[in-house]
């Protein structure tokens, strides 16, 4: 068991009632109850819940009932390592996305005029027009016994981390056209796990819906889909919008298979296979006023195996200290922060650190003074993790979003002029040398010029070419391998980088701009 819990980064599932090699042959009354009395001694030992997720009777030559029980053993958490999951939610402007998370985050339905979103709303504007513009993140914890742990009941985010085991972080994109940036931006720089893609039932697939299932698609991000607003739409609707969402996942450029969770059990069967296979894309149908299949989605989050596995990360524990920065505040009486996520190693309180590249491609030297994760404090950052690190009174003013933290040893390498081989998506024309696009590559977003395209003049809707970028303001920190997208205006790409021309601090200036 203590083998199992580590690999599942503290949860895993056990199966009552079937053979080794897969045979369903159930147990009777007395028995199931015997096996299971032993397995929660078993947990009490390793520190661990046992909760039954689902039973059910299987047909065995046998004149007594036998069942099959299905048991989610979760670790209590010590030493703050609690299980993170981060989820971007993705859909159209007005598909309900603030809402649902302020439904699932404060306990409390909304009233159907949009009170459950104020509280995620960072700016004025935004609870004027109600519509999202900047990146907020909102947690939903579940304790070891899978009951949900959130702000109601005067709830601090302190708390909600000390008493939960699994922490589910959203990441609220805007939905909105005009805000595409901020959203490919949260999709690139946060290494969400899995996107939710909200689909509003009366408006079915519409407006930017197709563009964020194609950048979740294009990014390679697992995701499952919500339908809301059940309460507004006759039944009839409801289907037709679950009919042209699963032809859509069907699609050749989908490749999808859509699974649509009715019941507790199709929740509990929707999580484990989607953590299996990338290519199963559960639907759920649901109401943030009514409250209707809210359960579902809640169950389905609290099962969602990490799909990440403990050897992936140990790897990248082993590898030099290396973080991204993300966001950058100013907090009186702490001073500079900046919120990211560790992508490599390790970092502790007290640590040095380079942070770079800027403007004119150095490096500087900082120290990290403290650490906070979902708004507690935290004396450890593992890779794969989200937080926000004090750096004291380090200036602001030197500091960027794209910029990278690394231990002075990695010796970091920068470039103005990189190669992608790059794919596009669309183009009204042709795409040719010295054409302007918006490049992401993780948490880096800039301008960037074409300078060459290997073996053609230009390049149409569709086709795939080697092609050399060059950035406009100042060199960045790239990684061969990294995932790249770029855009202007309708034309948009994907990519790989396959080549970066490393520059010496010294040279950068002068290899930047024409």
């Amino acid at each position: 068991m203590k083998w199992r819990l580590q690999e599942g980064r503290g949860e895993a599932v056990y199966q009552i009632g079937v053979e080794d090699n897969g045979l369903l042959v159930g147990l009777a009354e007395e028995e199931m109850r015997a096996s299971l009395k032993t397995l929660h001694r078993m947990a009490e030992k390793v520190g661990a819940d046992i909760t039954v997720i689902r039973e059910r009777e299987v047909d065995y030559d046998s004149d007594m009932p036998r069942k099959i029980t299905e048991v989610l053993v979760r670790k209590v958490p010590d030493n703050q390592q609690f299980l993170d999951l981060r989820v971007a939610v993705l859909g159209n402007v007005d598909s309900g996305k603030s809402t649902l998370l302020g439904v699932l985050t404060q306990g409390e339905l909304d009233n159907g005029r949009g009170r459950a979103r104020l509280n995620l709303f960072r700016h004025l504007h935004e609870i004027q027009s109600g519509r999202t513009s900047s990146i907020s993140f909102e947690i939903l914890g579940f304790n070891s016994k899978g009951e949900v742990v959130n702000y109601s009941d005067s709830r601090t985010a302190e708390e909600i981390c000390e008493s939960s085991s699994k922490m589910i972080t959203f990441i609220d994109l805007a939905g909105h056209h005009k805000y595409l940036h901020t959203t490919i931006f949260g999709l690139t720089s946060y290494c969400p796990d899995c996107a939710l893609l909200l689909v509003s039932a009366n408006t079915g697939i519409a407006g930017t819906t197709r563009e964020h299932l194609g950048l979740a698609l294009a990014l390679k991000v697992p995701f499952f889909v919500v339908v809301s607003k059940v309460d507004l739409c006759a039944k009839t609707t409801v289907e037709r919008t679950v009919r042209q969402l699963e032809r859509v996942l069907k699609q050749p450029g989908c490749h999808k298979v859509p699974m649509l969770v009715t019941s507790e059990d199709d929740a509990v069967t929707a999580a484990q296979q989607f953590a299996q296979s990338p290519n199963v894309t559960p639907i759920f149908t649901l109401s943030s006023v009514s409250g209707e299949s809210l359960d579902l989605l809640k169950v389905f989050l609290n099962i969602l195996p990490p799909l990440t596995n403990s050897k992936e990360q140990e790897e990248l524990m082993q590898q030099l200290t290396e973080f991204q920065v993300d966001e950058i505040y100013t907090v009186p009486e702490v001073g500079t922060v900046v919120g990211g996520t560790l992508s490599s190693g390790i970092c502790r309180e007290g640590d040095q650190l380079v942070v770079g590249p800027t403007d004119d491609g150095c490096f500087l030297e900082l120290r990290v003074c403290s650490i906070q994760r979902n708004r507690s404090a935290c004396r450890v950052l593992r890779a794969g993790q989200a937080a926000t690190l004090a750096l004291g009174d380090f200036d602001r003013a030197l500091l960027r979003k794209g910029m990278v933290m690394v231990s002075p040893e990695m010796n970091p390498t920068i470039c103005s002029v990189f190669e992608a081989e790059i794919v596009l998506l669309f183009h009204a024309t042709t795409f040719r040398r010295g054409f302007q696009v918006t490049v992401h590559v993780g948490n880096v977003r800039q301008t960037a010029v074409v300078e060459k395209i290997h073996a053609k003049d230009k390049l149409r809707t569709g086709e795939k070419a080697v092609v050399r970028f060059r950035f406009l303001k100042h060199p960045e920190y790239l990684k061969v391998g990294a995932k790249l997208l770029f855009r202007e205006g309708v034309t948009k790409g994907i990519g790989h980088v396959t080549d970066v021309q490393a520059i010496a601090a010294g040279e950068a200036q002068a290899n930047v701009g024409f």
